[in-house]
């Protein structure tokens, strides 16, 4: 009676994806290993000769269909049974045999999978799965030259001596087993047949000059993944077929090599074994390799049967040298030419009569030697080193206490070790099965279930994969044996769903690592001739059949970058064929789109809709820049005319609309004479030109010209003669860009702030040196010292500057914050507010515009009331300017008290000054507290003469008078001429009465004024 499962087995259990076959019979006999098979007894008198008469050896390379004529003999007969050297080989031999008799007609035995029909008559067996004796009419072992293999050759050695059909037996391996199998089966009869093609030698090439169609040979899981990566990124993708892959895994690995998915394949020897492959060349990229107990160079006819892969049926193959390996010598490849090799002359063979009455008794005759010639005692494997340490255990020995123990003990010791561990590791999985079966008779299915579910993970990489694969064909092994476990047959589905889903699991992370599925769909269709469909969606991915082959940005493809190698050409053609319609259409559309669509980026580059399609270069003059389409030449036409002409036309009106008052001015034909000339340096500078520079050509002009200039966009300030609208961000960011364009340097330090300097609220900002001199200059901003002011707010320094300079004690106005006695004025808060910085720095910012600074000591009862800390804006006097910023265009024009440039110093423009009570910018600083003995001083800011650049005039002392006599007749000269003890005063000259000039009713002129007026009337 089955025992009831744990519900995690029940779960596992569950997820078996198998269906049993109606055919299949569910006894315990037939889903033992060995007992399925058709078998009798083999009589020991029987004689040799007569033994062998029906056996017939079929010899010859590879490529000559002997594996085909067992499958045509095997049909020839009632039954047959055939063993093959891989589980990989067994299935495609399977296959072909269940298309031809039927599946209900043909069993596959395998050491980890069964297919048993009812009433099977054809059975299809790897070698160490096949019985000792067979009753069935037909018996064949396929690769005999194995029997030298120092790993597995016992096997096949056991089998070539003893296995016979009834009526058939077939051999079938190399031509080098002649001479052993004449001498050791008298009477066989041999067949040699010739390879059916052509094998030549091509020499040595690179790996990435290998043709399509080839089979790359390395002996190194890592070499194997190493090379499939190179082939990968320069042939667009391999297929790799290593020993330690599951069937399903290397079946799945094969058939993408053979469906032309991809055109290369890296494998180890495992696909020298009969595998059925369409490959033209096989490459070696290693000749040694680790045979279980040394690395040694491969002999020439492990040489010859590996590169006997090349070429099927009637075409042709070649095989080379590839990496480093080096040509192979002549007399090498003339042995693989003509498939002539050494004879083998050893087998390996292992006494099969064992004795299980003891565990000595079986280690005795598992060690008898052979004494016939030509066989030698197989070395020790790995069941007979596990039976070594297990039979050291004296848990175990005690054990087994009858033959019938001994024989379970050696059926255990048998287990293969798929996983490589280590012989201890792999002794103790063998001591727990055999415990569990030698006390329950049957092995514990809560801790196999659990064995099962931890290998039962799909997840990871490569190797963790191939290791949960190694594991779980371990126990699929155990569950293939019907009488270790109670419901073997459920286990055998559970476990065998499981290798499955790992399995496939390998195969999609060989595929993803080491394919590149697009590039090899569309290199077989391009193959085959067919025509591609290739689509551009909506957001520009380029798809041809579905794969994503580029993006069309702009008017150009940019193809994707992982595709690589000789096949990307290929692809791009491909893709060209959409490309060309869908470029077009987006230039026409392009076209018709309005000015909104359109940007010109810091780079010079223009954009539609976000998407680079042209770039600004430069032309012959800063504001007359050109155009130049990116464009593939897929545009071409009407279409490509159409978006060059838009663009040009774009291009030249964004300039002009952001820049408008440079071009008003540069075409102004309203003016005349002077000011059609100074309109024009105004254009040429950019919209800035300092007011000292032509303060000669600015006096020359009257109000009705001055006005022209006016409705054209300038103001006359007291430092600058400068256009307003150009401050703004938008036109200095492109002054910038269009600058930085004509000079050919789009990287120019400092650019990248232009953003944050133009930003409103930036009233001053502190000077890099290493910034480009005229970014300043063309953002709007003058430099004073350590930091650059905007020049309107200059400007409306001025304006906060000029009433304080202008005051007079007359005992009638209260006097403002700010004001002194006689000529100057001190720092107010309005003032370091409105430019955002104090101290030094201010300071700086004053002595740049021509201030000089005067400290006088403060009497001890008005240190609080000329502590203009105290002042705040919302405190300040009626009339003075907020500390806030205002756009350019509504501060005062012309807000001069006299010409910066004229000779008369009280008419000098005044400027921010410092106290050293100055309060910071953030917010009024404290009272001052000093000590009351210790003398307080003012910072008083003067106006520095200026003289309209007369070198030649004479420098004034601090009260204004000459600092010595040399310019007889000098107004305001201070001794008499030829006293040299300064004698009495000299009389000052009467001054000429100043013509009178008429005020524009406009300027602040006529502001001032009004207030003169008002005063005297007060007076």
């Amino acid at each position: 009676m089955r025992r009831n499962l744990t519900n995690r087995s029940n779960a596992l259990l569950q997820s078996a994806n198998r269906v049993r076959s109606p055919c299949i019979e569910e006894s315990g006999a037939q889903l033992a290993l060995f007992d399925a098979l058709p078998q009798t007894t083999k009589s020991p008198q029987a004689p040799a000769r007569l033994h062998n008469r029906n056996v017939t050896a079929v010899l010859g390379p590879t490529n000559t269909g002997k594996t085909y004529l067992a499958i045509e003999r095997m049909l020839g007969h009632e039954t047959g049974i055939i063993g093959l050297p891989l589980r990989l080989l067994a299935r495609e031999v399977y296959n072909k045999l269940a298309d031809r008799a039927g599946v209900e007609n043909v069993a596959l035995v395998t050491g980890e999978e069964k297919i048993f029909p009812k009433n099977a008559r054809y059975f299809v067996c790897t070698v160490e799965a096949l019985p000792n004796h067979t009753n069935c009419a037909f018996a064949a072992i396929d690769e005999i030259q194995l029997a030298s293999d120092l790993d597995r050759g016992h096997i096949f050695t056991d089998r070539l001596l003893n296995l016979r059909g009834t009526q058939e037996t077939l051999l079938l391996g190399a031509e080098t087993m002649r001479p052993i199998v004449e001498r050791l089966l008298p009477g066989v009869n041999i067949i040699t047949r010739p390879r059916m093609s052509i094998l030549a030698y091509t020499g040595s090439k690179k790996l990435t000059r290998l043709p399509n169609r080839s089979a790359i040979v390395t002996f190194s899981a890592n070499e194997v993944y190493a090379i499939a990566e190179l082939i990968r990124r320069q042939r667009g993708g391999a297929a790799v077929v290593l020993g330690s892959l599951s069937p399903r895994t290397r079946n799945k690995q094969v058939e993408l090599y053979q469906n032309g998915d991809v055109d290369f394949l890296i494998a180890t020897d495992a696909i020298g074994m009969g595998l059925n492959l369409d490959v033209d060349h096989v490459a070696f990229a290693a000749d040694s390799k680790y045979d279980g107990f040394q690395f040694r160079n491969l002999n020439a006819a492990e040489i010859g049967q590996i590169a006997g892969r090349a070429g099927r049926h009637l075409r042709d193959g070649t095989f080379g040298v590839s990496h480093a390996v080096s040509p192979f010598n002549e007399e090498l490849v003339e042995a693989i030419e003509s498939h002539r090799f050494q004879p083998v002359k050893i087998l390996q063979w292992r006494n099969r009569e064992l004795d299980f009455n003891s565990i000595d008794a079986l280690r005795r005759s598992l060690e008898i030697t052979p004494n016939e010639p030509g066989l030698t005692r197989a070395p020790p494997s790995d069941d007979w080193e596990a039976l070594d340490r297990l039979s050291r255990d004296a848990e175990i020995v005690d054990l087994v206490t009858s033959p019938d123990r001994v024989e379970l003990l050696w059926n255990a010791c048998r287990i293969p070790d798929y996983q490589n561990i280590s012989p201890a590791q792999h002794s103790d999985l063998i001591n727990r099965i055999f415990r569990f079966l030698a006390t329950n008779g049957k092995i514990d299915e809560d801790w196999f279930g659990k064995q099962v579910e931890r290998a039962d993970k799909p997840t990871g990489d490569i190797d963790t994969l191939a290791g949960r694969i190694a594991e779980i064909r371990t126990w699929t092994f155990v569950a293939n044996r019907a009488d270790w476990l109670e419901d073997a047959w459920t286990w055998q589905e559970a476990t065998r769903a499981v290798e499955d889903r790992l399995s496939d699991a390998l195969h999609d992370q060989l595929t993803q690592r080491f394919v590149d599925r697009r590039t090899s769909v569309l290199m077989r269709q391009l193959k085959e001739k067919t025509m591609l469909d290739a689509e551009i969606n909506s957001d520009g991915d380029v798809l041809v059949e579905g794969h994503h082959v580029g993006q069309l940005s702009g008017f150009r493809f940019q193809p994707d970058p992982t595709a690589e190698g000789v096949d990307a050409k290929a692809v791009r053609g491909a893709a060209d064929k959409a490309l060309a319609d869908a470029i077009n259409k987006k230039a026409s559309k392009a076209a018709q789109s309005p000015n909104e669509d359109f940007t010109l980026a810091m780079d010079a580059s223009i954009r539609w809709r976000g998407e680079i399609i042209a770039r600004a270069v430069a032309g012959e003059e800063v504001l007359q820049p050109r155009t130049l389409l990116l464009a593939d030449e897929q545009l071409n036409g009407a279409p490509r005319d159409q978006i060059q002409a838009r663009l040009d036309l774009w291009l030249d009106t964004h300039i002009k609309t952001l820049l408008k008052p440079l071009f008003d001015l540069k075409d102004a034909e309203n003016l005349t004479g002077i000011a059609r000339g100074l309109a024009f340096r105004i254009s040429e500078n950019s919209g800035i030109v300092a007011r000292s520079e032509i303060a000669e050509d600015v006096r020359s002009l009257d109000q009705d010209t001055r006005a022209g200039l006016r409705q054209l966009g300038v103001r006359f300030g007291a430092f600058h003669v400068f256009v307003p609208q150009l401050l703004k961000p938008a036109p200095s960011k492109l002054l910038v860009d269009l600058f930085a364009l004509h000079k050919n340097e789009t990287d120019l330090p400092g650019r990248e702030e232009i953003p944050a300097m133009s930003a409103a609220g930036r009233t001053s900002v502190p000077v890099d040196p290493a910034f480009f001199a005229d970014i300043y200059r063309l953002v709007g901003f003058k430099v004073c010292g350590k930091r650059a002011v905007r020049i309107d707010i200059l400007e409306r320094l001025a304006d906060l500057i000029r009433p304080l300079m202008a005051w007079k004690p007359n005992g009638a106005a209260e006097k403002p914050v700010g004001a002194v006695d006689g000529p100057g004025f001190t720092v107010t808060v309005d003032m370091t507010s409105l430019l955002g910085c104090a101290g030094e720095d201010f300071s700086e910012v004053l002595r740049s515009l021509g201030y000089k600074v005067d400290r006088k000591p403060i009497e001890k009862e008005s240190v609080e009331a000329t502590d203009t800390g105290n002042v705040s804006a919302e405190n300040a006097p009626e009339g003075s300017e907020k500390s806030e910023d205002v756009a350019p265009e509504k501060t005062s024009e012309d807000a001069t008290v006299a010409d910066a440039s004229s000779t008369d110093t009280s008419t000098e423009p005044a400027e921010a000054v410092v106290t050293s009570q100055q309060p910071s910018d953030a917010a009024p600083s404290e009272p001052v507290t000093t000590d009351p003995e210790e003398p307080q001083f003012i910072e008083i800011w003067r106006p520095a003469p200026r003289y309209g650049g007369n070198r030649n005039a004479p420098k004034r002392d601090a009260k204004g008078g000459p600092k010595n006599n040399k310019f007889k007749g000098q107004r305001n000269s201070g001794k008499k001429q030829g006293d040299q003890k300064g004698g009495g005063k000299q009389k000052q000259a009467p001054r000429a009465p100043r013509p009178e000039k008429k005020i524009d009713p406009d300027s602040p002129f006529a502001a001032l004024a009004a207030l003169k007026q008002n005063l005297g009337k007060s007076d």
